[in-house]
């Protein structure tokens, strides 16, 4: 896996042994952060379910001037400490070693821009995860939540959060689907 496009453009990332862990496919990530660009410089970017830190890392390397993320399993946390050494993030990243529930409660920004979630494909961690992010108030109405899920997957739930789908990109086996706080009436 490589950093594709930025200050930090072809540099390798190591990313986690074995199958706890799906690294988004350069394709997929390189159309994701084709669609996001203008967002993404100047951006508070947190990636829940880290991983390898790629998608964070990536949002670094095209401007974004702060990345938290956040991922509790030992051998991904140690990747992402590496990587982020790697890129000579380390001035512009915080890494939270925790369950990402308890860890979305340690970020501390008036604003987040940018969150990205790809949990491991197990239905109640969107839910879970999207429930808590409806309850900061670093989540606001200009807050873009990107999720990467199983293309089957419904989103209806949102809805009873105070969330809203605002679009959806399929790809051949999974989709990225952008979630907003829905406006005060």
């Amino acid at each position: 896996m490589r950093v594709i496009a930025g200050s930090a453009r072809r540099l390798h990332l190591v990313t986690p042994e074995g199958n706890d862990t799906r690294p988004t496919q350069d394709r997929i990530k390189e159309t994701l952060f084709n669609m996001i660009q203008l967002q993404v410089p100047g951006a508070v970017f947190i990636d829940l379910f880290a991983g390898s830190g790629g998608i964070g890392i990536e949002a670094l390397s095209r401007g974004a001037k702060k990345a938290y993320f956040i991922e509790n399993a030992s051998n991904a946390f140690k990747c992402i400490m590496e990587n982020i050494k790697t890129t000579h993030f380390e001035e512009v990243s915080t890494v939270i070693k925790q369950d990402v529930v308890i860890g979305l409660r340690n970020i501390h920004e008036k604003e987040a821009d940018i969150i990205f979630i790809d949990p491991p494909y197990h239905g109640e961690l969107y839910e879970r995860t999207l429930s808590q992010l409806a309850a900061m108030d670093y989540v606001t109405e200009n807050t873009m939540i990107i999720v990467e899920s199983p293309k089957e997957m419904d989103f209806s739930f949102t809805d009873e959060l105070g969330l809203e789908v605002r679009r959806v990109k399929d790809y051949k086996t999974n989709k990225h689907v952008f979630i907003y706080r829905k406006a005060e009436k």
